[in-house]
């Protein structure tokens, strides 16, 4: 598969699952726009070292109007956005009633509403050449729910919802759209909180690992950002033309039981 002359943006791709899926399409020809508050020279280094050609915006992706300058920005750059990634994303743990109403909004804003609006920028370019992939970073949280993640489950919740809408709108079109649904990925965050659980309870990184991935996961494995950008590609592909709507599961099992 040659994704040449198509281009992809990624939001929240300067670490971590977004990185991941920018080296994936980099990989196969695609152009590509990074955007995130990570280490930019490190991304850019990393995804340019595949020969594409790599931009970055530093769009707050909380904020409409720096959205509409990065959806801007890209057409400035390469004409349109061939492919977008809805990766970014920012977390607060609270119970309900200690939830401080500033940290809702702000999930809010970045985890759905700042889709909704990279979604709607997309779309019309789409649309003029009939070609398109959408896909939305969901999270095994838009399947299924943990206490005191209040905003986090609902806006996970609300992204497999707009994913539904978005496909059922360009079900005729060759433009798709479709979530992705991880479990435990193996990014430097994921390894932190291992870490955490091992130095609180006192033991080795590898019980630490056992037990954090035995509270939910029965493969006992981390899924790896090789393993996103693989099935980002796969949604690219010519076989996945007709994968519309879907909440991907890549959950070892999670929500299976």
């Amino acid at each position: 598969m040659s994704l040449k002359n198509k281009t992809a943006l990624i939001t929240g791709s300067t670490s971590g699952i977004g990185l991941g899926i920018a080296k994936a399409l980099a990989n196969q020809g695609a152009n590509i726009i990074l955007n995130g508050f990570g280490d930019v020279d490190a991304a850019i280094g990393e995804v340019s070292s595949a020969g594409s050609r790599v931009e970055y915006h530093p769009a707050d992706l909380s904020k409409p109007l720096d959205i509409e300058s990065l959806m801007g920005f890209a057409a400035s750059k390469f004409d349109q956005v061939d492919i977008l990634v809805n990766n970014a994303g920012i977390q607060h743990v609270a119970s309900l009633e200690d939830f401080r109403v500033q940290h809702w909004d702000a999930i809010l804003a970045v985890n759905l509403s700042a889709a909704f609006h990279t979604t709607r920028l997309a779309l019309p370019a789409m649309r003029a050449s009939n070609w398109g992939r959408i896909i939305n970073m969901g999270s095994v949280h838009a399947l299924v729910a943990s206490v005191n993640k209040a905003a986090y489950v609902a806006a996970k919740h609300g992204i497999v919802g707009l994913t539904k809408v978005t496909a059922l709108e360009t079900a005729t079109t060759g433009i798709t759209c479709n979530a992705i649904c991880p479990g435990w990925v193996r990014t430097p965050l994921a390894l932190k909180q291992v870490e955490d659980k091992a130095k609180t309870l006192n033991i080795s990184l590898e019980e630490a690992t056992k037990l954090s991935l035995g509270e939910k996961e029965p493969s006992m494995q981390f899924t790896t950002t090789d393993d996103i950008g693989q099935l980002v590609l796969f949604f690219c592909s010519p076989a996945g033309h007709n994968v519309r709507g879907v909440a991907w599961s890549m959950d070892g099992g999670w929500t299976a039981q």
